[in-house]
């Protein structure tokens, strides 16, 4: 045993000797992971493979590094019929020792056999289709999946347990014997086995309690016939008399009519019926694996349709992102437009100013491309101040002449472009105070005596913000 923190080789001390580590617990881990996987052993030698399977279950729980543990555990699963059970716990055996590890050889055995392999996936699909008919209490058709399932893989314990159980409940209790009988050879500890056992031996021996009963009638029959001594000749007579013997005769030979007759209708009747059945059942089977098929190929188009379908309503989604009135195709052709009027004019402010309105500030932030912010910020930058003063001009042109409302919108036209300007905000403030805006004037004058303190705008704006006040209260 190697230390868990070093890889030193352990001593008897409850320290590593070449880290010093405690290792007192570790070594109690071990141990027990070891008793467990002796115990599985054990009882894997003996054919009780349920137990083994849960002792070396447990052994993985201490340690789940233990590859001994795995192997063996995969082997009683193949053992018991399950392949699939088997083959996981030899890949995760070789995850974990990929060198010198004979789950190499077992995973080989297998996977190097296609004919196996194909055997192996035909028993697990017609298992599930034997349960699928459990479910839907077609027991016949369960017992001959079932029986088919055993003839490709003799081995499968929960194959005989579940034809055994179809035998009980068809109280055919011989063949569910039988069945259990083949269950025991191959996993002697078996819980769900010994208990179907003892059902099956209760109803058994009730049957030859019934049969020894119906002996003792006969035995008794026997005894009411009379029998005497003549001579050297033993004479024996029924103690019925001559008309009760005629009116036997005439009975026993209408009984033998009606066994004739009831022999032909059970007999050769049902051995032709069975053979349309079975023929029957094997068509149906037939088309009930192409049904399968066909309801997967059906069931993968509806989910690849759905997905297409998904895939498209986002494209579209995207599409109109791109390309509607307010999508960011529009916004990019929008300042195309206004670098080119710029460019072409730089100073016809109006044309410019009216190039910028196009553009949508919203969807602008919204667009992912650095080199559209760029663009946006430059040309913002470059060509703000003098369409903020145009629009600036014409605002107060309209708040002269006491309109208003118009001067409330260049103002606000003006301050986008221009937003640090205090003329602008005051005058703002103004408008909106002269419009009866009385909360969008109290917002620009907080604004004022917040970004210019001390200077006469400030001084003016606190003036009105009390008479605003004053004129709430």
């Amino acid at each position: 045993m190697r230390c868990y923190n070093c890889g030193c080789q352990l001593s008897e001390k409850d320290f590593c000797t070449g880290c010093g580590a405690d290792v007192g617990l570790y070594k109690r881990i071990m141990y027990t992971s070891n008793f467990f996987y002796n115990e599985g052993l054990d009882k894997a030698s003996v054919r009780d493979l349920s137990g083994a399977v849960t002792s070396l279950r447990q052994s993985l729980k201490f340690n789940k590094n233990h590859v001994q543990a795995r192997n063996l555990l995969g082997l009683v699963y193949y053992e018991m019929g399950e392949v699939v059970k088997g083959l996981g716990e030899w890949v995760i055996s070789k995850n974990l020792r990929s060198k010198k590890n004979i789950a190499d050889d077992y995973i080989d055995m297998i996977q190097q056999n296609p004919s196996r392999l194909d055997t192996i996936n035909q028993t697990i699909k017609k298992y599930n289709l034997a349960l699928g008919y459990c479910q839907q209490d077609s027991l016949d058709l369960a017992v001959i999946q079932l029986k088919k399932v055993l003839s490709l893989n003799p081995r499968y314990v929960r194959a005989h347990q579940l034809l055994a159980l179809l035998y009980m409940k068809a109280e055919e209790w011989e063949k569910a014997g039988k069945e259990l009988d083949k269950c025991s050879r191959i996993d002697m500890g078996n819980t769900t086995t010994h208990r179907y056992r003892q059902e099956v031996d209760k109803r058994l021996e009730a049957a030859e309690n019934t049969k020894a009963k119906s002996g003792t009638k006969k035995k008794k029959a026997a005894e009411d016939i009379i029998k005497y001594q003549s001579g050297n000749e033993t004479i024996i007579q029924p103690v019925n008399n001559r008309d009760a013997k005629g009116v036997s005769v005439a009975l026993n030979i209408g009984i033998g009519i009606v066994i004739g007759v009831a022999a032909a209708c059970f007999l050769i009747l049902p051995a032709k019926e069975n053979a349309d059945t079975s023929t029957a059942q094997e068509e149906l089977r037939v088309v009930s694996e192409q049904l399968d098929k066909k309801t997967g190929a059906i069931e993968e188009m509806e989910q690849l349709t759905k997905q297409l379908t998904e895939e498209n309503t986002q494209l579209k989604r995207d599409l109109s992102e791109y390309a509607g009135s307010d999508g960011k195709m529009e916004v990019v052709d929008s300042l195309l437009y206004a670098v080119s009027v710029y460019m072409e004019s730089p100073k016809n402010t109006e044309k410019v100013g009216q190039a910028l309105e196009k553009i949508d500030a919203q969807a602008a932030e919204q667009v992912e491309s650095e080199h559209f912010q760029s663009l946006y910020r430059i040309l913002v930058t470059q060509a703000g101040p003098s369409v903020a003063e145009a629009y600036y001009k014409a605002g107060m042109d309209a708040y002269q002449k006491e309109m208003f409302e118009d001067a409330v919108k260049e103002l606000a036209k003006a301050r986008v472009y221009d937003p640090e300007n205090g003329d602008i905000l005051y005058n703002l403030g103004n408008a909106y105070r002269q419009n009866g805006d009385r909360n969008e004037a109290m917002e620009a004058y907080n604004l004022v005596v917040e970004k210019f303190p001390g200077t006469e705008r400030a001084r003016r704006s606190q003036s009105f913000l009390r008479e605003l006040n004053e004129g709430q209260d």
